[in-house]
């Protein structure tokens, strides 16, 4: 077997890992009421030792989590009704044992929180719950659309050079009746 032929399969079977892995990483749940969608999302195997470690080491750390709301068009592109940017830094101080995680929404800060607690700073950047993202005048009654969620870790782990994103995306569906 040549070297470049086992170098493209060692390339395939890694990125099929990756999607595998990516797909179970990400759980969404949308949910239509008093005129917005509000949506729920958790990455609980986001908060790894190495992103702790990098938190820790007092190295701003950012969990990004960008949002669509699409709709599928048959034999087409889907198209996109609205999108959003959920972004959660954390800086850690190193004097005072601190962390500060701050979340903004679109560029925005939405909140800001100074904890402590690991177990809080996981939940913080990696669970969102029920934020309302878009408002639902836009969605056509008994039409049914899906949330896709894509996200990133910033800084990155550098050890190894992929050329593709890094981060986990999932999307779920739902139907929008008014």
């Amino acid at each position: 077997m040549s070297a470049l032929l086992r170098v493209s399969v060692a390339l395939a079977l890694l990125a099929s890992s990756t999607a595998l892995l990516s797909a179970d990483a990400l759980r969404i749940v949308p949910l239509v009421r008093d005129g917005t969608v509000l949506i729920s999302f958790s990455m609980p195997d986001g908060f790894t030792d190495d992103v702790r470690a990098a938190i820790r080491s007092g190295l701003r750390t950012t969990f990004t989590y960008t949002v669509d709301l699409r709709a599928e068009v048959p034999a087409w592109v889907d198209r996109t009704i609205a999108s959003a940017v959920v972004s959660t830094a954390v800086q850690y101080d190193n004097l005072t044992r601190r962390a500060t995680v701050v979340r903004t929404l679109d560029g925005r800060t939405e909140e800001a929180e100074v904890t402590e607690s690991d177990a809080e700073v996981r939940q913080l950047v990696t669970t969102i719950d029920r934020l309302p993202l878009f408002r639902s005048v836009r969605l056509e009654p008994n039409r049914e659309y899906y949330v896709r969620v894509r996200a990133e870790v910033r800084p990155r782990n550098g050890a190894f050079l992929w050329p593709w994103g890094s981060g986990a995306s999932a999307q779920a569906k739902f139907t929008f009746i008014p």
